[in-house]
């Protein structure tokens, strides 16, 4: 009995040497003012979430959303001798069906007259877990506001998210990219696009935080 307590023990500890060996997020000062974050993407996962703070305890601040292969960030132009802690959370749940649109020429960006339809909007009432495909928004509609502006609306499937992702590939991109991150049960919000997204697919997915990664640490130089 002694023994094998003794076996189980051994097995947790090299365990969790291996987890310190072998992390899921690393980093590397690779000038005094710029870090460089690498990771091991989590399988079936939409993407990776990447956040610093300050302080190993504050408040944490989304720097990308980044795409499923991706493994790496770069963060440049810190604050000179500030220390900067990180983390990355993957994040799951389903994509909508897709809308194409194609802006028309121009870079105007005109007043708002009446209700502003930039705002988004809150309707939602669904009722499907996040991890299940049935959760994922439907309807999906994109309505030409001007050359820079879209109105989308969709409607709302799923029941326990953490928010809405609208989504944007621009024409000739290989990957989507986040272009809005917005609050649980939006069902409408208007996009101004930059310039590269006039032409582009749109989607929207309703998402979950997943666990959070080992923190890394990094504390920049003088310049």
């Amino acid at each position: 009995m002694i023994r094998r307590s003794a076996l189980v023990l051994l097995l947790f500890l090299a365990a969790c040497g291996q987890e310190q060996q072998d992390p899921v997020l690393t980093s590397e000062l690779t000038s005094p003012v710029d870090v460089t974050l690498h990771w091991r993407p989590e399988a079936g996962s939409a993407g990776q979430v990447v956040e610093y703070a300050n302080t190993r305890d504050g408040e944490y601040t989304i720097l990308e959303f980044s795409p499923p292969a991706r493994n790496s960030y770069r963060h440049p132009d810190l604050i000179p001798e500030t220390e900067f802690y990180y983390r990355v959370r993957p994040y799951t749940g389903p994509a909508s069906a897709t809308v194409d649109v194609a802006l028309p020429p121009g870079d105007e960006v005109p007043e708002i007259e009446g209700p502003d339809w930039t705002a988004p909007v809150k309707a939602g009432g669904g009722k499907a877990p996040v991890t299940s495909p049935e959760a994922a928004a439907t309807e999906l509609k994109a309505e030409v506001k001007h050359a820079n502006g879209i109105l989308f609306t969709w409607q709302d499937r799923a029941g326990d998210e953490d928010g809405y992702l609208v989504e944007v590939k621009p024409a000739g991109a290989a990957d989507y990219r986040v272009a809005v991150q917005l609050d649980p049960d939006t069902t409408s919000y208007g996009v101004i696009t930059l310039p590269d997204e006039k032409t582009a697919t749109y989607r929207v997915r309703a998402f979950r935080f997943g666990a959070a990664s080992n923190l890394t640490h990094q504390t920049t130089g003088k310049v």
